[in-house]
């Protein structure tokens, strides 16, 4: 399928109706959501890599998740990481050591809980200009996914901001017309650092799975407009439709309290 198919993908909801894919999981706070979505990583993974791909490829995000990752997916009992192929859902255009780069935050904090090697992550060249820099990401998704347009990852990991962006794709931005490439930078991001990477919108509706992580009440009323709303143009967010992907987002309770749409409570234990 081309990009720009996948980019033009509308949104197949009623009022107050969720797509058909979509599950909305919610857990009563960040402390039961954390050890949810860390034990639905480990079981994608390993149904990924007793698949014919044998590899698990995640694709993840700043902000919150590092910390929640870092915390809880090396408590999960017999993770074995050693098939995984790790890449970016965006990235600040920033030294590896600059407590803004999301590569070097997972590469202190999470990385070497889980011995996951170097040549496991697909990471930006920081060092190149940032349309540079997106083309030689886009050079090694290529290289990572050989014959396939697009990739395909097993599950991308997203967060969404209180203005309604996910990645580096913002409200009312160009970029989130891109149809061509799989790879965008931008020098503009109206949340600094100002200079960005990150995946267009039909290489996140290509995933085999995407899983939203929202937490706090700040998030409340913007995810009523995603979930239930039905505005044009469409928030970035309300945008991920992978298909024929599955769509989850993992919320708390403070995130999910403006929500009327129904959504599931799952038990501590309870199988994702």
């Amino acid at each position: 399928m081309s990009l720009a198919l996948l980019c033009g993908r509308k949104r197949c909801t009623g009022p107050g109706m969720a797509a058909a894919s979509q599950r909305v999981l919610v857990f009563p706070s960040s402390s039961e959501l954390g050890p949810a979505l860390a034990r639905f990583i480990a079981v994608r993974a390993q149904e990924s890599c007793g698949s014919e791909r044998a590899r698990f490829t995640l694709g993840l995000s700043g902000g919150s998740l590092v910390s929640m990752l870092s915390r809880d997916l090396p408590a999960v009992p017999g993770l074995d990481c050693r098939k995984w192929l790790l890449g970016f859902c965006d990235e600040r255009l920033v030294p590896f050591q600059d407590p803004e780069s999301s590569y070097g935050l997972y590469k202190t904090s999470l990385l070497p809980k889980i011995s996951v090697r170097e040549s496991q992550v697909l990471a930006i060249n920081p060092s190149l200009p940032v349309e540079e820099a997106a083309e030689d990401y886009a050079t090694k998704l290529r290289e990572a996914f050989p014959g396939e347009e697009i990739p395909v990852f097993d599950l991308l990991l997203l967060g969404m901001g209180p203005d309604g962006h996910t990645c580096s794709l913002f409200p009312e931005h160009p970029l989130l017309e891109e149809s061509e490439k799989l790879v965008a930078g931008l020098k503009d991001s109206p949340k600094p650092p100002p200079q960005r990477v990150t995946l267009t919108v039909p290489v996140l509706n290509a995933a085999r799975c995407v899983a939203f992580v929202t937490t706090g009440g700040s998030k409340a009323a913007v995810l009523k407009r995603v979930l239930e709303g039905k505005e044009a143009p469409a928030l970035p967010a309300a945008r991920v439709l992978p298909s024929p992907g599955e769509l989850l987002w993992f919320l708390d309770e403070s995130a999910a309290g403006s929500l009327t749409l129904s959504v599931e409570r799952p038990t501590c234990a309870a199988a994702l």
